[in-house]
């Protein structure tokens, strides 16, 4: 096995959420023995996130996103990559294709599911062929969900003997903020698709990160107010199910045996019952198509962009520290079997509960999952971790994962 003198180097350790990571690693106590290094293009910035988590004696890699003799000197010192640049559409191919090339295991934070697909195409069989495991989705989107559904399949084959041949996941409760780079990569995912009725069509396929998949059914999409008999309650549509949900699929494309072919996977978010339940619905759930309209026509970008965070801004420390998330998973089998779990985060879910998965998926990547066990391509959470990472985000992320009923 070949030594390298880190185990994870953190790309764009300066952006928002690459700081609150670097402060999560530095505090990693389970993991005195680390060998990490923060890298980026300005070395001001660089210092001043040493500075401001207490590590003076973290190694600076200078790098840009698009320099790839940079990147590959960047890429011959680690197990592992973790980047926090986007938006990934702009900035983040050059990377994946160094560390495809090169057999560097990878994670990011992307919920760019039109890149996502487009790095599929160009670059699973590289990393198949030199081993390294790109794992996309390491945050919110995709891990809640994408290990939510692995470890409600696992209890339904301890409790069944068989799989959910349908899951379908509700957001009860969630407190948190966006970003500025959040909203910088929503908004160039609706610019690229507003030109482009190709593209528009691959992103409304929900199996559109499952090139070569046969074995298809029509996929539930919950609307935009309506009353869902599962949870009891009026529900709009989860703004993260456009991500999620792909990457779910292909997981159960990816894992061997799958989950079930064909396998049902639709999400929504429950915003209450009765009279009032429904007027919330009806009214976040016309806000929510009037923001993606907006969002889809040049001038209404113009003033999005105007009046949206900036890329480097977010949520403080204290809105992190206050927000939370419980997410159920309610499942069936084919032979009419339910079940329902629960996965639950007690920090913010898009910045400081992103930053613990973040962080512990790349640890798992770098110490636990062996290239003899899983090999190289373009992966998932769950087709990557698995197991090894629902026991680490449970012990050390403030995740938690359990059976309801």
């Amino acid at each position: 096995m070949a030594e390298y003198k880190y185990d994870i180097v953190v790309f764009g350790a300066s952006s928002f959420v690459g700081e609150i990571l670097c402060n999560y690693l530095a505090g990693c106590k389970e993991e005195p023995a680390l060998r990490w290094a923060i890298a980026g293009r300005s070395a001001s910035k660089l210092e001043a996130v040493k500075a401001k988590i207490g590590k003076a004696d973290l190694d600076i890699i200078i790098a840009e996103a698009n320099d790839e003799t940079a990147l590959r000197k960047l890429c011959s010192q680690t197990r592992v990559v973790t980047t926090t640049v986007g938006p990934y559409a702009l900035y983040g191919e050059t990377l994946v294709k160094v560390c495809a090339e090169t057999g560097t295991d990878y994670c990011d934070l992307t919920g760019e599911v039109q890149w996502i697909r487009k790095m599929v195409d160009r670059y699973d069989s590289v990393a198949q062929a030199s081993g390294a495991r790109i794992v996309n989705c390491c945050g919110f989107d995709s891990i809640p969900s994408d290990l939510g559904v692995f470890y409600t399949q696992q209890q339904s084959q301890e409790l069944f003997g068989e799989n959910c041949n349908k899951i379908q996941m509700r957001v009860k409760a969630a407190k948190g903020g966006l970003s500025g780079g959040t909203f910088a990569s929503l908004i160039n995912v609706m610019k690229e698709a507003a030109g482009n009725p190709a593209l528009r069509k691959e992103m409304a396929d929900p199996y559109s990160l499952c090139p070569g998949e046969t074995d298809k059914a029509r996929q539930i999409n919950p609307g935009l107010a309506q009353f869902d008999s599962l949870s009891n309650s009026w529900t709009i549509p989860f703004i993260m199910a456009a991500i999620n949900t792909r990457v779910v699929q292909r997981s159960n494309f990816l894992l061997k045996p799958a989950y079930a072919k064909p396998f049902l996977y639709d999400e929504a978010m429950q915003v209450g019952e009765g009279l009032g339940g429904r007027l919330r619905a009806t009214a976040m759930g016309g806000g929510l198509a009037g923001f993606m309209v907006t969002a889809s026509l040049k001038p209404g970008r113009w003033v999005l962009e105007r009046l949206l965070p900036s890329p480097g801004e977010g949520p403080s420390p204290e809105d992190q520290k206050n927000g939370y998330y419980d997410l159920r998973f309610y499942g069936s089998t084919a032979k009419g079997k339910t079940l329902l779990c629960k996965v639950t985060g007690d920090r913010d879910p898009g910045y400081g509960s992103t930053a613990k998965m973040l962080g512990q998926a790349s640890i798992c990547l770098a110490r636990d999952i062996d290239k003899n066990e899983v090999g190289g391509g373009l992966l998932t959470p769950a087709s990557c971790f698995g197991n090894t990472l629902i026991e680490r985000l449970k012990a050390y992320s403030g995740l938690s994962f359990s059976v309801i009923e």
